[in-house]
């Protein structure tokens, strides 16, 4: 499901103008990432939550130069879906 997939949905079920959902949608990840940046966790109770995850320094090697690489300690943005979100997927996705 893609971003336009989902403001048409939204539209159908609420009645609201495509346009404006789509603004809503956009406003809302750029809120998201907004938060993110200033290292705000985002949470939505019954959905999950943005957090951002610290990851140690750590050695990497490349192969092919047979050479070690430091990657330093950095931040990534990472998703954690609530307890309830996990159990519907579990119990209803087709296999």
């Amino acid at each position: 499901m893609t971003k336009a997939d989902i403001v048409n949905e939204i539209s159908k079920a609420t009645g609201i103008e495509k346009i404006t959902v789509q603004k809503t949608v956009e406003c809302f990840m750029e809120c998201v990432k907004t938060s993110l940046v200033k290292n705000n966790n985002v949470y939505l109770r019954g959905f999950g939550s943005f957090v951002v995850k610290k990851r140690a320094e750590k050695t990497a090697r490349n192969i092919s130069k047979n050479t070690a690489i430091i990657i330093p300690e950095h931040y990534i943005p990472s998703f954690k879906p609530a307890k309830t979100f996990v159990n519907k997927v579990k119990n209803n996705v087709k296999k």
